[in-house]
């Protein structure tokens, strides 16, 4: 995903400039290391996104207090560390609906929607 470009196509929308204070943006990349696998060497990760839960979601955010649009990109396939695979761009009015929003939706994006393997060094 091209952050600024998605930015600025969501700054031409009808209602931006009256509704918009701040945009937070998540975009999450592959770690060299393991999480789950106390820190073991990480040399690739596989990931397969729900989409339509992605969506569903997306939708349920899209109704909180604040909120004026919401962009998610989930990918799919086989990914090295330092490559991208999961953008969340989230626009409203002030930080004290966004910033929670933005948390809330990626705690659940990532324990709801999206199963990834680690493939780890011998």
């Amino acid at each position: 995903m091209d952050i600024s470009k998605r930015i600025a196509e969501m700054k031409q929308q009808p209602g931006f400039n009256e509704n918009v204070g701040m945009i937070l943006i998540h975009n999450g990349t592959v770690r060299a290391w393991s999480r789950a696998n106390n820190k073991k060497t990480v040399v690739a990760l596989e990931v397969t996104p729900d989409l339509e839960k992605i969506e569903a979601i997306r939708q349920e955010f899209l109704k909180r207090e604040g909120i004026f649009d919401i962009v998610t990109e989930a990918l799919s396939g086989r990914f090295l560390p330092g490559d991208d695979l999961l953008y969340l761009i989230v626009a409203g009015d002030i930080r004290e609906n966004i910033k929670p929003v933005l948390a809330e939706l990626l705690d659940r994006v990532k324990a709801e929607a999206i199963t990834k393997k680690e493939i780890m060094a011998d």
